[in-house]
């Protein structure tokens, strides 16, 4: 019995979309060559090269290099060419405060969140503070520090140059940081380690975070937020202070990060 004769199963049809016809077998063979020609393509191979020295040497030569380029380009065309029906944005500026948005979330997280003009971010930053040592990042901007030894003068501002021990951050009351991004949608902060962010180890051990978001750096959705980072860069997600309930539903915070999460909102 042959695919089309009466009482035969249906045969695979072409495409493999949802009523194409594919069986789930072959549209998930279909998604993982598409996936496999991506990784071939960022490693500069074609399909069929083993990784190595030899491979390496091939995809040196000028007639590899431009066959692994048509291969990154046609794997990226795939890409492009995917059908998204999906909402990529919720809120659109024009239509929502943005900033009052991400402030109302972030709140709901348990963060303290203040919203404060440019000019009043160094007060307000030094009132945030308290008797102890805080550790700021290189590429903070000295301008936001200005009012500390003035109005908080018992906190104690160090760098991280050389790296501070795991036992030194523990130790240290607080960091002081900025971010790369925040997402008004989930009230989500994200660094990308940059200037003013240090490494990732300085916003997970100390006990208390207090982190400046300009307010042009906060996006509507998700979507806009990750279009505007780097993919290179190491990104850390962070969502209030952090907590856990996996032990009978009974909320524990500080467990995998600070204990206290306050935000200045600047502008």
């Amino acid at each position: 019995m042959t695919a089309g004769q009466p009482g035969a199963p249906p045969g695979p049809t072409q495409g493999d979309g949802p009523g194409s016809g594919a069986s789930p077998q072959a549209r998930s063979a279909g998604s993982r060559e598409q996936i496999l020609r991506r990784i071939r393509a960022a490693n500069g191979r074609g399909p069929g090269q083993a990784p190595g020295p030899a491979a390496a040497a091939d995809v040196a030569a000028a007639a590899d290099v431009a066959a692994a380029a048509d291969v990154a380009a046609a794997a990226d065309a795939e890409y492009a060419a995917l059908t998204r029906n999906y909402l990529r944005a919720h809120h659109e500026p024009r239509d929502h405060d943005i900033i009052a948005l991400f402030a109302e979330r972030a709140a709901d997280y348990r963060a303290v969140v203040e919203r404060v003009p440019v000019g009043g971010l160094p007060g307000a930053v030094a009132r945030s503070l308290t008797a102890g040592q805080f550790v700021v990042p290189a590429g903070l901007p000295p301008g936001w520090l200005a009012r500390v030894g003035a109005d908080c003068p018992d906190a104690v501002l160090t760098g991280d140059d050389p790296p501070l021990s795991a036992r030194a951050l523990d130790a240290a009351t607080g960091v002081i940081t900025g971010c790369a991004v925040a997402i008004a949608e989930t009230g989500t902060i994200i660094l990308d380690h940059g200037p003013g962010q240090g490494r990732r180890a300085l916003t997970l051990v100390p006990d208390f975070h207090l982190v400046i978001v300009r307010h042009d750096q906060v996006a509507p959705d998700l979507a806009d937020g990750l279009a505007r980072l780097d993919p290179a860069r190491p990104h850390t997600l962070i969502s209030g202070p952090s907590a856990t309930s996996d032990i009978e539903l009974v909320r524990v915070e500080g467990v995998h990060g600070p204990r206290n999460l306050h935000v200045l909102i600047a502008g």
